[in-house]
């Protein structure tokens, strides 16, 4: 049985922006995945876009999208229209992220850079956040997404080193992750970084304490740390279920460690707050 303090009422319908959304025939995460968080983030002026479709070629034990080979040619009017779509809700804080795609020789890199682009050209004033996958980390893929001028690149850790095997695709890995993070400081030392962790899934407190020492070792700037909810049968079973004590416990500790922002609690997910968090950095 979940705990009282996970019990939420279910996010609502958008309205006005569900309608725009469908308009221009674009997806949010926050719709995909139903988070409840939805109605605050909307309320806020942020949205997650989701890029590249909805088949994964990868499949993570933690997570319920689509796997699969995706069938079909990107669609080339995807950056105009998620950009267009931005700029009628007015959004002042946009996050992109997607699926993975293995089958693109450029893992993608080129929709995300196309899409930050159009976006930096409808709405100058709004900040993009783009939360990519790992590419195989192909450096010339994440230099094809800096160079594109985003504010913000996250790239998440998802789990500690122990249960990267068990909780994560074959084909992502723990330093791969790590080493994601620490070129795109390489390639722009003033980008603001992030990642973050799902707690639950069987970590003790040292593996944490060491996946926040590997991440400030890769001088990422924000950090978010956020309950592992299962997302149905198919999934791994969550292990345990951390008090909003212990995510205060770890988002003091993760400040000590000198992490430029924090975003730690229950229901937390790597967007959570971005717009917030990115203005308190500036």
């Amino acid at each position: 049985m979940k705990p009282s303090w996970l019990k939420v009422k279910a996010p609502g319908r958008g309205g006005k922006m569900e309608g725009i959304l469908a308009r221009h025939r674009v997806h949010t995460v926050c719709q995909f995945a139903r988070c409840p968080n939805l109605p605050v983030c909307w309320g806020e002026g942020t949205a997650t876009f989701m890029l590249l479709g909805d088949v994964c070629t990868r499949a993570c034990r933690f997570c319920s999208v689509a796997t699969g080979w995706p069938a079909g040619e990107l669609d080339p009017k995807e950056p105009e229209k998620v950009a267009q779509a931005a700029k009628e809700l007015g959004l002042s804080y946009v996050v992109l992220t997607s699926v993975d795609r293995d089958d693109l020789p450029d893992g993608g890199a080129g929709q995300f850079a196309a899409t930050i682009r159009a976006l930096r050209r409808e709405l100058p004033g709004a900040a993009v956040e783009a939360l990519i996958p790992d590419f195989s980390g192909r450096r010339e893929a994440l230099q094809e997404v800096v160079e594109a001028g985003p504010q913000v690149v996250g790239h998440n850790l998802e789990t500690v080193r122990r249960l990267t095997g068990k909780v994560r695709d074959r084909r992502a890995g723990y330093d791969l992750s790590l080493s994601v993070l620490r070129a795109l400081k390489e390639l722009s030392p003033t980008l603001v970084t992030k990642s973050s962790l799902l707690l639950g899934l069987g970590e003790a407190e040292e593996e944490v304490e060491e996946a926040l020492s590997d991440l400030r070792e890769a001088r990422v700037d924000i950090v978010v740390l956020g309950q592992y909810l299962r997302p149905t049968e198919r999934q791994l079973p969550v292990e345990r279920y951390v008090s909003p004590e212990e995510f205060e416990h770890w988002e003091a500790r993760a400040r000590a460690m000198g992490f430029r922002g924090v975003v730690a609690g229950p229901l937390v997910r790597t967007s959570f707050r971005a717009a917030q968090v990115f203005s308190r950095l500036r």
